[in-house]
């Protein structure tokens, strides 16, 4: 991807897969034809270290990500991690440091805190969650309420933050929800007993059946059809106990839907096995970093 001396992306990510594809893409998108400004006033042999500094406490993740975003657009910068993914951190710590070509470094500067400052704040959230919950049974699940082309390293963002993570797509697992459930008829026609047999006969073995339900009577119903996971969806505090109860452990139990800090430790209590918190993805806010540069050094 490097060309001379002057750095720079490639528009085209054939060939290109996962994070090194989101990188190039996000690269392409920055840089364009070049960095007009770098390369008007930036003599090319100037050299330059930097410091990427926390600005709020919070957990990191994507740092090597980070790294790789400057490797990509100059081989010759130096990346020094000063921590590690899921490693926790207070304002004025350093996260990494930096040294290269001045150019390379500004041209890759934006790209690689937009993707350290926005996984940092999916593991800083996912934490907060979890440290809510300490002590209970339950643990914080992530969904597919992703950044399109971003699920993977959010997921592992949700990790690095202590969470678990949900499928990972609509192949990795079968789930059941409300619009399976509408098309295959009116409440009350044993459509969610005919839902889990049509997906036991037709899914492979090694998959667990999941169904979404909103009432009493369908969790009865789910239960009764064998489903491995029963997601209760908006389901109110005493409806949720009364689930624990009736299943006794004979499927996990999900709560889900309107799932928020400050009532996720009431959820917890109830007994539920997994809880899950688009919430983790969909509304985390980027965690608040800096990269400092001293230019003539290095």
């Amino acid at each position: 991807m490097i060309s001379g001396t002057e750095p720079h992306v490639q528009s085209s990510v054939s060939g290109r897969t996962g994070w090194e594809q989101i990188v190039d893409l996000a690269l392409a998108e920055d840089i364009g034809t070049g960095d007009v400004t770098t390369l008007a006033i930036i003599p090319s042999d100037t050299r330059a270290t930097g410091a990427i500094i926390a600005k709020q406490s919070g957990v990191i993740s994507g740092i090597g990500l980070a790294g790789f975003v400057f490797h990509r657009v100059d081989p010759s910068v130096v990346f020094t991690p000063m921590i590690q993914d899921g490693d926790s951190i207070e304002p004025g710590v350093t996260i990494a440091t930096i040294a290269g070509a001045a150019r390379g470094l500004l041209m890759a500067e934006r790209v690689a805190l937009n993707i350290l400052q926005r996984l940092s704040g999916v593991a800083t959230i996912t934490r907060s969650y979890v440290d809510q919950i300490a002590g209970a049974h339950a643990r914080i699940v992530d969904t597919r309420k992703t950044t399109p082309g971003m699920r993977g390293l959010e997921k592992a963002a949700v990790r690095h933050g202590g969470g678990f993570n949900h499928r990972f797509g609509l192949a990795d697992g079968v789930l059941i929800k409300d619009n399976h459930l509408a098309a295959l008829g009116p409440p009350g026609s044993d459509r969610v007993g005919r839902a889990v047999a049509l997906a036991r006969s037709h899914a492979p073995h090694t998959l667990r059946i999941e169904i979404e339900v909103t009432n009493f009577q369908e969790l009865e119903e789910a239960v009764t059809a064998g489903a491995d996971v029963i997601m209760l969806d908006n389901m109110d505090l005493p409806t949720m106990r009364r689930a624990v109860e009736f299943v006794a452990g004979r499927a996990l139990l999900e709560a889900s839907g309107g799932i928020v800090l400050s009532s996720v430790r009431e959820v917890a209590a109830t007994g539920v096995d997994l809880i899950s918190a688009g919430a983790l993805t969909h509304s985390a806010p980027s965690l608040d970093l800096s990269l400092e540069f001293s230019i003539g050094a290095g």
